[in-house]
């Protein structure tokens, strides 16, 4: 890639399933671009395969069709859905758990770790279990293991879901600010067009089943997205 802005370019994104039924086409040409700094949401019908494009991003799904462009040595992150914290283990082990698997976790990365729990409230959690806990300090804590092993992206799958609104609203405004203060680019998977608009800077609308890109939005304060973008989905 020429551009040091440029972080990703998805080209003619397709993906499928097959069963003894036949085919079940999920992703129908995608293309879109991640750059520096992007915040991007992806909103669309259930089942469209907003998960699956995330899923393909972090190369945990390799079977499809189409290519990805990738600048050299970016590291992308995964936050999944739940926040998956092991209760056996303390929060620094949770957080470093990803770094211990890979055998990176050095005195280098063990400080950055700690600067991470201290700088966003955790740190002096750091031995207790994620069942002592709030639901908003699991999310961090989750987050905070994303940002362990210095990704470029991180990739968001619906992380605030299974909150409560008003806890979902405060979650979703401290993991972003979290995001922002460590100079992250992310994309986005969720189904609340209001946390889309007012947490991204550019929003894919998908079409359903097998998706298409509908739209692409730019997002800025002059204009009623929330009408705009209804209509597309």
């Amino acid at each position: 890639m020429n551009s040091t802005n440029n972080y990703l370019i998805v080209n003619n994104l397709s993906k499928s399933y097959y069963s003894l039924s036949g085919e079940t086409k999920v992703l129908d040409n995608i293309s879109f671009n991640i750059n520096k700094d992007d915040f991007i949401g992806i909103i669309g019908p259930s089942g469209c395969g907003k998960s699956t494009i995330l899923n393909i991003l972090s190369n945990l799904d390799k079977d499809y069709r189409g290519n990805i462009l990738k600048k050299e040595n970016l590291k992308i992150g995964y936050m999944f859905q739940n926040p998956t914290l092991f209760p056996y283990l303390t929060v620094y082990e949770n957080a470093t758990l990803s770094l211990k698997v890979s055998k990176k976790l050095d005195i280098i990365n063990k400080n950055y770790v700690l600067n991470l729990l201290k700088k966003y409230d955790l740190i002096e959690f750091k031995d207790k279990y994620p069942s002592e806990l709030s639901g908003g300090m699991k999310q961090r804590l989750a987050l905070i293991r994303t940002l362990a092993s210095k990704p470029d992206i991180l990739l968001l799958d619906e992380p605030f879901s299974a909150l409560d609104p008003q806890t979902r609203s405060n979650v979703s405004n401290d993991v972003m600010n979290i995001i922002k203060k460590e100079n992250k680019t992310m994309v986005l998977v969720t189904h609340d067009l209001n946390e889309a608009i007012t947490l991204c800077n550019k929003i894919i609308v998908l079409s359903k089943r097998p998706s298409k890109i509908k739209n692409i939005y730019k997002i800025n304060d002059s204009i009623n997205y929330y009408d705009l973008i209804y209509k597309d989905i």
